[in-house]
């Protein structure tokens, strides 16, 4: 995990806004029907352990492209001042057939800077390599590095706080991510959560989120060969459909918690918020 120059241990946040996609609206930690939870919604609990006085906002809407954060959401989250804002946006773009790194990564830059301009501890992200979780992300594994090498040099001029998710191997352990393979589930919001708590120093954080899962036999090639086959068919498919008719997963979607209000911790799902395991 590497740290921007600009990092400060976390002392008193009070205003945490979170900006980005699906990944921290929370899917899919949770489901549609009862609401998603998430790995920023876990940190915030967690800063609420600690500050009862913690208000928290989270912007991200899922489906959103990294020149969409930043014309749907940096406005918003500047009106709200916050003293910790995370900013996870590129993959919607990485996936995308034309990836323009260095414009994704300069909406990016411009998101954080404008942040941190502001007076915010900046928090981004590097992103695990598709290839190591599935045999079709391999044909991402070169722009994910170019896109991760630009995002830790906009971090360092900026002072940003990164969390290096490419330099531990677990993150792309199978079990932590959905059937979709795009989306982290319960146990890999939980495990994220506890990285951004160390990248930020918070009290009681340490490094064994980074510790790998008990090994697990390897499944024989032909189930290897049929779940290739149901992924195909129940995610592929349906997103090429959707890009095809120029569509989103986020039409007509609005931020879950578009203002900054208190974090109420009775609703904390137990063990998720306090440890940084798995």
């Amino acid at each position: 995990m590497s740290r921007g120059e600009g990092n400060r241990q976390a002392v008193g946040y009070r205003r945490f806004v979170a900006l980005g996609d699906s990944q921290t609206e929370g899917l899919n930690d949770g489901d549609e029907l009862h609401g998603f939870r998430g790995w920023a919604d876990l940190l915030a609990d967690r800063l609420a352990a600690s500050d009862p006085e913690l208000r928290y906002a989270n912007l991200a809407v899922r489906g959103r492209r990294a020149h969409e954060v930043r014309a749907g959401q940096l406005s918003a989250a500047l009106a709200l001042s916050p003293d910790l804002a995370t900013v996870m946006a590129g993959v919607n773009d990485l996936i995308r057939p034309r990836f323009d790194a260095e414009a994704v990564c300069g909406h990016i830059e411009h998101l954080i800077g404008a942040l941190a301009g502001a007076g915010a501890t900046v928090v981004t992200f590097a992103y695990p390599d598709p290839g190591r979780r599935m045999t079709a992300g391999r044909l991402l594994t070169a722009r994910t590095r170019e896109f991760n090498a630009r995002i830790r040099d906009t971090a360092l001029r900026h002072g940003a706080v990164v969390v290096d998710l490419s330099a531990h191997p677990v993150t792309s352990d199978p079990r932590l991510w959905s059937s979709d393979r795009l989306h982290l589930n319960t146990l890999g919001h939980t495990r994220l959560a506890a990285a951004v708590a160390h990248a930020l120093a918070l009290p009681g954080s340490g490094t064994t989120w980074t510790r790998p899962l008990e090994p697990r036999p390897t499944p024989a090639v032909w189930r290897r060969a049929g779940t290739e086959l149901r992924w195909a068919a129940d995610f592929v498919g349906p997103w090429l459909v959707r890009r095809v008719r120029g569509r989103s997963s986020g039409d007509g979607r609005q931020a879950k918690r578009p203002a900054l209000t208190p974090v109420d911790r009775s609703a904390d799902v137990a063990g998720n918020a306090g440890t940084d395991t798995g």
